[in-house]
């Protein structure tokens, strides 16, 4: 008799609740990007494994890869916290967050496709016809813009790094269309990177972005401080 052999369906339940712990992480990343989780907010595993109808064992696997991931960390009691970044974090995610938008704006002037660019332009008119106090509903339009920019820049291992930089931008916490002006300073801007993408100016279009962070950049410091 062989010991230490796998027992029958042990792969697949083995397998199922690698799908569970993934499910768990995707549905918590996912939260904290749609700003569902804010910084500082407590996490506990029962009240996790209660709304997303699993057992504890794939949340606390799923708060482990939070935790290497950092971002959350531990709570003085029980369960996890949404971390907060620091200054000197902030900054440094905001320089690279200009590297990589601009990159992606380039490379959308060189490869990206006729109708991308049509639904950039579309996802940008929206933005522009929210109301200021709208805040929320602002975030959300410039997610998808942003999004759409990096799909139409067809580069995956760009796209990983932007996907990856979502993240840590989860835990900046609130949005910087809340700032009086940066609205109508943003729509400016949106639109800048759509015609230069457009016209398949790459210099441009990467200028332009790039200075789209920078000015996003002096709104969140404004929160910072505010």
């Amino acid at each position: 008799m062989v010991t230490g052999a796998a027992s029958p369906g042990s792969g697949a339940r083995e397998g199922n609740r690698q799908g569970l712990s993934q499910y768990v992480f995707d549905a918590l990343r996912d939260a904290l990007r749609a700003g569902q989780y804010r910084p500082g907010d407590r996490l506990r595993e029962e009240e996790v494994a209660h709304r997303l109808k699993v057992s504890r064992t794939p949340v606390r696997e799923a708060f482990s890869r939070l935790l290497a991931k950092r971002l959350v960390e531990p709570a003085s009691g029980r369960g996890l916290v949404v971390r907060r970044l620091g200054s000197a974090e902030v900054f440094e995610l905001y320089a690279m967050r200009e590297i990589l938008e601009g990159a992606a704006a380039r490379l959308s002037a060189q490869h990206g496709a006729p109708a991308e660019h049509q639904v950039l332009a579309d996802i940008g008119q929206r933005f522009a016809a929210v109301a200021p106090e709208a805040s929320d509903l602002a975030a959300d339009l410039n997610h998808r813009f942003h999004d759409t920019l990096y799909a139409s820049a067809r580069n995956h291992y760009l796209d990983a790094a932007l996907q990856e930089m979502q993240d840590a931008i989860a835990l900046l916490g609130p949005t910087t269309y809340s700032v009086p002006g940066r609205h109508a300073e943003a729509c400016r801007e949106h639109a800048a990177i759509v015609e230069a993408v457009t016209a398949r100016d790459a210099d441009i279009a990467e200028q332009v972005a790039r200075e789209h962070i920078r000015r996003s950049l002096a709104a969140r410091v404004l929160l910072l401080h505010g």
